[in-house]
């Protein structure tokens, strides 16, 4: 019998945060948006390099959710998505090229230019 290999992620089973100026800047969605919409982080196939992040804004938490909450901020991550992020921060970036969220995860290889895919 042949073993089937496995996937070892280096942030498995460690804590993603949400860093402050991140939780700001999601705060000050969710207020000009009312209501109980939060924001949702997931990982999808796809993307130059094998994985991309979707931020979107959803009403609707599923039981496996991750909720994170930080500063009247409140983020949620689905099971699947939380394999990949282990040890990740989501931050908010706010410099000369735009404003963008962006995850800083140890998980990933190798990330494309862009810096929303990225390879495990």
């Amino acid at each position: 019998m042949s073993e089937t290999p496995t996937l070892e992620l280096p942030g498995l089973g460690e804590p993603i945060t949400v860093s402050d100026s991140a939780a700001k800047r999601i705060a000050q969605i969710m207020a000009s948006e009312g209501g109980d919409t939060v924001l949702r982080v997931s990982v999808n196939g796809g993307g130059c390099s094998g994985f991309q992040y979707a931020f979107t804004l959803d009403d609707t938490r599923q039981d496996d959710d991750l909720v994170l909450e930080k500063a009247g901020a409140t983020v949620l991550i689905d099971s699947v998505s939380q394999m990949y992020m282990g040890g990740s921060e989501i931050d908010f970036a706010d410099d000369l090229i735009g404003q963008a969220f962006k995850i800083n995860n140890p998980n990933a290889t190798a990330n494309c230019g862009c810096g929303t895919s990225f390879s495990v």
